[in-house]
């Protein structure tokens, strides 16, 4: 995972613990017989790195499309596959900011297709419904809740007792939320003791009403980059450096 790779070269001691699984959904050939010539869109929107890895055969190597990613990683994902990127977003790498966008401003009358996975957030199509585009979801993936042992749930709880682990990183409000429905009573009181590293207001927040009261660590961005500066400036301020 790079995330855990970039912490342990700053000298972080990380355990994975894979609370998501993400699935396939669909065969490329019924949702290309589906969703018809590509052509026809005005914009495609990757909303993942996953959505690209799940969805980048639908393109079947056609470099004429408008291609739009929710963030730079979905961006990487798509110019690794080869595809160049003309919209994503310029601040916040998220629905908001890719919203922003001036070519995303007045899409009334185009066609818009969103590659994503099931269960995802709904504004994108929302808000661009509501500017008039006529917009298509083609999910590619699924997001499950890992089916984790007994063993590995007690394994990480007697990390935490010994104080070995200090911070949660929980990346996206889904993962969060399946980490706290999984813990046994005891882990669960270890994650309230213990820093959540989380990218943003919004997932915060969505772990506030799940009731959790555990103190957070806001990064800018769910970027690893981000997300490891604002686990410095936390290890910084608590030392006093």
């Amino acid at each position: 995972m790079p995330l855990c790779r970039l912490l342990e070269s700053l000298g972080a001691t990380t355990l994975r613990l894979p609370a998501i699984e993400i699935k396939p959904l669909k065969d490329r050939h019924a949702l290309t017989q589906q969703l018809g010539g590509l052509e026809g869109f005005d914009v495609i929107l990757f909303a993942s790195a996953n959505a690209v890895r799940f969805g980048v055969s639908l393109l079947e190597q056609k470099r004429g499309l408008t291609l739009a990613a929710l963030g730079p990683a979905t961006a990487r994902a798509l110019n690794q596959a080869g595809y160049r990127v003309a919209i994503q977003p310029g601040e916040s790498f998220d629905s908001e900011g890719l919203l922003a966008h001036s070519r995303l401003e007045h899409v009334a009358g185009h066609r818009i297709l969103i590659i994503k996975g099931s269960h995802g957030r709904d504004l994108l199509r929302q808000e661009l419904t509501r500017r008039g585009a006529t917009v298509v979801c083609a999910d590619v993936y699924e997001r499950m809740p890992a089916n984790l042992s007994a063993a590995a749930l007690t394994a990480v709880q007697e990390r935490f007792a010994a104080g070995e682990m200090q911070v949660i990183t929980a990346t996206s409000l889904e993962l969060g939320a399946a980490l706290l429905k999984a813990a046994p009573l005891g882990l669960r009181n270890e994650f309230e003791r213990a820093h959540w590293l989380v990218p943003g207001e919004r997932v915060a927040s969505g772990l506030r009403e799940l009731g959790l009261t555990a103190p957070l660590l806001l990064a800018d961005s769910a970027e690893d980059q981000d997300l490891a500066a604002a686990l410095i400036r936390w290890r910084s301020s608590v030392s006093g450096a």
